[in-house]
């Protein structure tokens, strides 16, 4: 069965507007319009209305890239520049995105550190269905390993407990997201299981990779027996426009995790990431917002981009039904991981066996620890690069984007048939 075309494609579903989106593209429209009338009846003028590519000491936006090409045809890029999947020449932008004349001084600041998404009023996010950029610190895994577990011969999946009998196989079940959500935590959980055999390092084939072929990702994999799964982990598909449909012409009976936690949490833990890098960046509320006197959250911005769930997950349900998608509690996968663990063995078909003799709660590191439950040997703890300490954010900054996001929180819970409470979380600080 083919895979569904996709929205305003002659001969899909059809051109209806998806709600996350619409409700989204009205809302930007919203507060273009009013900083629209803020900056003339400023006196900015004409000015205020000229591209980011005009302003002196600004970086000229990305151009959007198409999301239909095929593999093998991608042009080189720079590292950390903005990525919308692999496999597409760089196009001239469309429309040229609103400017922050008040602000263009701290977004030369932020260029290096922070990519963009370029937006054009109106059309703001809904328009940018292929332009998700990618921080470059989001991954840990270097081409050099990649070419490693690559190679013909190689064991893959970066496991020392990877036996050299077996045959390697594409992957049955995929952790796509999200970015700072819990997804090392669960895949180092479930590599615990006897029947899962998964990959250290994140191949990011579906994004990155494309071109090189299932050959090259089916080498990356670790040698599995019959009757053992073949997972891996990479967040960043599940904000990558192409990669359901990739992942569906692979196999359309994959099995999809995806690892949610508080939008508002997880975008202060992916500025704490980033921040631990590059010390000079600007602070979490420049960075937050298009003008913070309008209170205009800066939606293009990775780190509020991504936890927008809802707008994701609609790409996902062209190609997957929702009943191939079991979506985890990053708060849950803390506070009860043989729970949070329960749900994804039973998802896939695995024998309950991590359970919660496997975890130890390490109240340094603030979340549990693996340990194995035959032995006496110390805990097994994720590095130091988890569990970082969130520097402190202005209230007024949170408050503002709990409201952002209470809209898409509820749309998401609605989408997925589960409450995850992130507004009662928040309730009770």
């Amino acid at each position: 069965m083919s895979p569904p075309a996709q929205p305003g494609v002659p001969g899909g579903r059809g051109s209806k507007v998806p709600p996350a989106r619409k409700l989204l593209c009205m809302c930007s429209l919203s507060l273009c319009l009013t900083y629209l009338c803020y900056s003339l009846m400023g006196g900015a003028g004409p000015a205020a209305l000229r591209s980011p590519a005009a302003l002196p000491g600004t970086a000229a936006p990305a151009a959007p890239r198409s999301p239909a090409a095929p593999p093998g045809s991608a042009a080189p890029r720079s590292a950390g520049s903005p990525r919308a999947g692999t496999g597409a020449p760089a196009a001239p932008a469309a429309s040229a995105a609103p400017t922050r004349a008040a602000n263009g001084s701290r977004e030369a600041a932020a260029a290096g550190a922070w990519p963009r998404t370029p937006l054009a009023p109106g059309e703001a996010i809904a328009a940018q269905s292929g332009a998700f950029e990618r921080d470059p610190q989001e991954s840990s895994t270097t081409d050099e390993e990649l070419s490693r577990a690559g190679s013909p011969g190689s064991r893959g999946g970066g496991s020392s407990t990877t036996p050299d009998y077996g045959e390697k196989r594409l992957p049955q079940a995929l952790i796509i997201g999200v970015k700072k959500g819990g997804t090392r935590a669960l895949l180092e959980a479930i590599r615990a299981h006897p029947d899962v055999r998964a990959v250290g390092t994140e191949p990011h084939f579906f994004d990155r990779n494309y071109e090189k072929g299932l050959e090259w990702y089916r080498n990356v994999m670790p040698k599995t027996l019959d009757g053992q799964i073949t997972m891996e982990k990479t967040p960043s598909y599940f904000v990558t426009n192409e990669a359901p449909r990739r992942i569906h012409s692979m196999a359309k009976d994959t099995k999809l995790i995806v690892v949610v936690r508080n939008p508002v949490t997880r975008a202060i833990s992916d500025y704490t990431q980033t921040l631990s890098k590059k010390p000079e960046i600007p602070t979490f509320e420049v960075l937050a917002f298009k003008n913070r006197t309008l209170g205009l959250i800066d939606a293009s911005w990775s780190a509020i981009r991504i936890g927008i769930y809802a707008l994701h997950l609609e790409n996902w349900l062209q190609y997957f039904p929702l009943s191939q998608i079991l979506f985890v509690s990053g708060e849950r996968l803390i506070t009860d991981p043989a729970g949070e663990m329960a749900k994804v063995q039973d998802f896939l078909g695995l024998k309950r066996i991590v359970t919660e003799k496997h975890f130890y709660f390490n109240k340094t590191k603030g979340f549990p620890c693996l340990k194995k439950p035959e032995d006496s040997s110390a805990p097994r703890c994720l590095g130091k690069s988890k569990g970082r300490t969130h520097p402190k954010i202005d209230p007024d900054v949170i408050h503002r984007l709990r409201k952002f996001y209470k809209p898409f929180n509820v749309m998401f819970y609605q989408m997925t048939g589960q409450d995850f409470k992130w507004e009662q979380e928040e309730s009770d600080k």
